[in-house]
């Protein structure tokens, strides 16, 4: 299958060699010998751990022979002990695309989560890639409503915009065609990113029963995740606002730390400072991030 990425036999062949030296038979359940001349496995010891043969290891090595497999890069992670990173580091050298790691879920670090707090004069949000809104500070909470706490499918941003009419109504009607196909190319991302699996496709289906303008703009099949963008609110306390929006991954990838920041030469952030001096008003419709 063509990923639009290349070997690197050099760098692989490199990489190879050296991760091979650091591991001491021993560490791999093999006896380390009288006589051995150069320091960790040797080529046919490394074949031998990940199922191959010699002759094809030592190609690999000398950067020649064919383009290895996902399976067998998966072989060679195992044998050469090779951490997550290594892993995937192994993998883009031999041009392809890393296997998805272990997802971060609705669990959010407490770290991130004290940064959240101290983002005092700043609007800020962590979701996860789906649209779950996880956690919010109260300059967020104040500008966008609070939804933290509403169950299942009523803290998601995207249902929220397609199966409640009043979530748009803190945004200017001519934007809604725009913003509609920000969420679903983002949620198609995500979707083919976890592969279908349960949550994603539980909230696909849900979405494609309750809007005919998503299920249309599904079958488009645009893709494009969201990493920074401009948007306007309709705050019913300090009036229509202009945002530039960051979209910070966690390494996982599956949660996004959402700034919403003042644009330069706008009075934002003087409404901003107004919005945290007036405090949490209730804010019908909002609560959505694009």
């Amino acid at each position: 299958m063509t990923t639009g990425m290349t070997i690197d036999r050099r760098e692989l062949a490199d990489f190879l060699r050296r991760s091979r030296e650091r591991i001491r038979p021993q560490d791999a359940g093999l006896p380390a010998g009288p006589r051995r001349r150069t320091p960790g496995l040797r080529r046919e010891e490394v074949a031998q751990l990940a199922g191959m043969s010699a002759d094809y290891y030592i190609r690999l090595e000398q950067a020649r022979g064919p383009q290895p497999s996902p399976q067998m890069l998966a072989a060679l992670a195992r044998a050469l002990r090779l951490t997550v990173d290594e892993r995937d580091h192994l993998h883009l050298l031999a041009g392809h695309r890393p296997p998805a790691g272990p997802a971060a879920g609705d669990h959010v670090a407490p770290g991130l989560l004290h940064l959240l707090d101290q983002l005092t004069g700043t609007p800020a949000q962590i979701l996860n890639d789906l649209g779950d809104v996880l956690a919010q500070n109260a300059m967020a909470r104040a500008l966008l409503g609070g939804v933290c706490t509403v169950s299942e499918h009523g803290r998601n941003v995207v249902w929220r915009w397609f199966a409640d009419p009043a979530a748009r109504a803190a945004y200017p009607a001519e934007e809604h065609d725009h913003y509609s196909r920000l969420h679903v190319a983002d949620l198609r991302a995500a979707f083919g990113r976890r592969g279908g699996d349960r949550a994603a496709t539980r909230l696909v289906e849900r979405l494609r029963g309750a809007s005919e303008e998503f299920a249309e703009l599904w079958a488009r099949h645009e893709v494009a995740v969201r990493r920074h963008s401009r948007m306007r609110v309709l705050h019913p306390v300090i009036g229509p606002v202009d945002l530039d929006c960051q979209v910070l991954l966690a390494p996982e990838g599956d949660q996004r730390l959402v700034l919403h920041t003042p644009p330069p030469g706008t009075d934002t952030g003087e409404r901003l400072a107004l919005l945290g001096v007036v405090g949490t008003e209730q804010f019908a419709g909002a609560g959505e991030e694009r």
